[in-house]
C-alpha cells in the first residue's frame, strides 16, 4: 500500500489518534483499531488540510466516521505528574514509527503494529518515565518487546 506521506503528516495523525482517545476515554490501540488500512491512509493524506482545523472539530468526524464510542481508560485523572500535551505523545509516536518504519512494508502497518504493541501501554502510562525517554530506549524497547532495565 503506496501513499504520499510526509513525517508532518505522521505527526498530525498521531497526535489525532492521542486526542481522539482522550477525548473518548480509549485506548490509542483502540481508536487506531476502528480504523481500516484505507482511513489511516485516508487521514495521512488529508493531513496537511485537516491540521487547519481545529482537533476539537476533526475528532468529532472520526467519533462519527469510525464509530468510536465512549471507553472507561482514563490516564489524565489517575497522573500524578503534568499530564503531557497531545503534541508531545504525538511526536512520541512519530518518532517511535519512522524509527521502526524499515522493520515494515509501509507507514499504515507501521502504525498499526507501534499502537497495538506493550509500548503503547507504557508510553500512555503518565506516571512513568516512557513517554519522555530517549528515542533510542523507546525503539530499542519496543525492538526486543519490553522494557530495557
Amino acid at each position: 500500500m503506496t501513499t504520499q506521506w510526509n513525517k508532518d503528516d505522521l505527526f498530525y495523525v498521531c497526535s489525532m489518534i492521542e486526542f481522539v482517545a482522550r477525548e473518548t476515554h480509549n485506548k490509542v490501540k483502540d481508536v487506531v483499531g476502528k480504523m481500516t488500512d484505507e482511513d489511516l491512509v485516508h487521514q495521512l493524506r488529508t493531513a496537511g488540510v485537516n491540521h487547519c482545523l481545529s482537533f476539537e472539530q476533526v475528532c468529532d468526524e472520526w467519533i462519527e466516521e469510525y464509530q468510536i464510542t465512549e471507553g472507561n481508560f482514563d490516564n489524565i485523572t489517575t497522573c500524578k505528574y503534568s499530564v503531557p500535551t497531545v503534541t508531545s505523545i504525538g511526536r512520541v509516536y512519530q518518532t517511535l514509527i519512522l524509527n521502526v518504519m524499515g522493520l515494515y512494508a509501509n507507514v499504515v502497518e507501521a502504525i498499526k503494529t507501534v499502537y497495538n504493541s506493550f509500548i503503547s501501554d507504557e508510553i500512555s502510562d503518565f506516571n512513568s518515565n516512557v513517554f519522555y525517554s530517549n528515542p533510542d530506549y523507546i525503539k530499542c524497547s519496543y525492538e526486543v518487546g519490553e522494557l530495557l532495565d
